[in-house]
């Protein structure tokens, strides 16, 4: 399953911690009565997903939900339609797109440090950054400006 299908499973709940992308994984699997190959982990890499801080839960710790990233065009696999009934007890999430902007911005900051300036993976974050910026409200410059130097 590729990164703009876990975006759309996502988009569906507006966002999902990783319980609940478990979940709504093995659902999508058992209704497709097929094993899904599917990596949050890689989406989240590859910037289709993004991690934010969610509110407190119960037991008073912040959780971590993903949420569509800015490369992805989010689109719910076959199936997927019935998820949010089928997980009828995970509420939809509204996440402003400037806590977005931040996640991103931090991870971005956070993997041009680690990027060897003119590889693969720092073409790859600059592109990112220009996704972005049309994205979400993030300027980015700085980004590319240190990816292109390699600091």
């Amino acid at each position: 399953m590729d990164g703009d299908h876990l975006a759309g499973i996502a988009d569906l709940f507006g966002g999902l911690t990783r319980e609940e992308f478990d979940r709504a994984l093995d659902e999508l699997s058992f209704r497709r009565d097929e094993d899904i190959d599917a990596d949050v982990d890689e989406a989240v890499r590859d910037y289709y997903l993004v991690g934010v801080e969610s509110a407190a839960s119960d037991d008073n710790e912040a959780t971590e939900v993903f949420a569509p990233g800015p490369v992805a065009f989010p689109e719910p696999p076959d199936g997927a339609e019935d998820l949010p009934h089928i997980l009828g007890n995970v509420d939809r999430r509204d996440i402003s797109r400037e806590e977005l902007a931040a996640a991103v911005r931090n991870r971005l900051t956070t993997d041009a440090d680690h990027a060897e300036a003119g590889s693969d993976r720092a073409r790859y974050l600059v592109d990112v950054t220009y996704d972005a910026e049309a994205w979400a409200p993030v300027d980015l410059a700085d980004v590319r400006a240190a990816l292109a130097d390699g600091d």
